[in-house]
């Protein structure tokens, strides 16, 4: 499945402000700002910042508010990214088809470039213009995802530990949901809290963002299998080399693809009630499942 026509324009305005947010090239120290602008900018379908908009745009039309957090979020996927691929982590010289970050600059740079990026991720989000109970919330939201508790980093952790051991499906769960889907399930409810969503839409939405995280990384877990080194632009097959806890692992292929379009249509159910306006959403669901690398 191809991306849906929109990416592309929303792609282009979420660049656009990366490129505004981000330091210069020039700025000292030069070093770091390289590093960051290099990884930030090594590709990727910005599909965390995307959600961020269209989930606005469900409620407004006026969505440029959501790029900050939106941005935010983005940094802080690329910054886990530049660390995943480290040395003491994940060991991978390939990223988006590109040498990682430590490979071009060298650890120092490399960590301290994520350490960067995840603290502009919050000046970021401190600068969009709403409410300040919004800022707030959403600030709150987005550093829970990211965090130990149900959070990408306690998922990354879990993910580390679960290496070359049987995993059962309560465990592949928790991981799955915390190293991945907490981002994108905050990047979702995010969106809805700088358009002014009300509780309960910012309630569904987040049940609506968690269960497409939570295929998302299903998904990735069955192209590791199926697709290239090339199509992915990462080393394939690294889950199964490092005896990872992934669907495929526990319930084979078959039944992964079963599992990642059950999540999808759980995840698209939760639109109902927003009808045609939720369209975009819908679309960004079903080639989130779809998609090939």
């Amino acid at each position: 499945m191809k991306l849906p026509a929109f990416f592309e324009e929303d792609r282009l305005s979420v660049d656009a402000a990366l490129e505004r947010l981000l330091p210069a090239e020039s700025a000292q120290p030069v070093s770091i700002h390289s590093a960051m602008r290099y990884s930030v900018f090594a590709g990727g379908k910005r599909i965390r910042p995307i959600l961020c908009l269209e989930t606005a745009r469900v409620f407004t039309s006026d969505v440029m508010p959501a790029l900050y957090p939106a941005c935010g979020i983005e940094f802080i996927h690329t910054y886990s990214l530049i660390h995943d691929d480290l040395p003491a982590l994940d060991n991978d010289d390939l990223r988006r088809g590109k040498p990682t970050c430590h490979k071009k600059f060298g650890e120092a740079i490399a960590i301290l470039a994520g350490d960067a990026l995840l603290t502009l991720a919050f000046e970021s989000i401190g600068a969009a213009p709403v409410a300040p109970e919004r800022r707030v919330a959403i600030l709150t939201e987005v550093a829970t995802s990211a965090g130990t508790i149900r959070g990408m980093v306690g998922g990354q952790v879990a993910d580390i530990e679960a290496e070359g051991k049987r995993v059962d499906p309560q465990m592949l769960e928790y991981i799955h949901l915390s190293k991945t889907a907490a981002l994108i399930r905050a990047s979702v409810v995010a969106g809805a809290l700088c358009a002014g969503a009300g509780p309960e839409d910012v309630a569904r939405l987040r049940r609506f963002g968690e269960m497409i995280g939570w295929a998302f990384q299903v998904t990735d877990d069955i192209l590791d299998v199926e697709e290239s080194s090339v199509a992915l632009g990462k080393t394939a097959g690294k889950d199964i080399a490092q005896q990872k806890a992934t669907y495929p692992a526990v319930y084979g292929l078959e039944r992964s693809h079963e599992i990642a379009k059950e999540l999808a249509t759980k995840a698209i159910a939760e639109l109902a009630p927003y009808a045609e306006r939720a369209e975009r959403l819908r679309e960004i669901a079903e080639f989130l499942v779809l998609r090939r690398a």
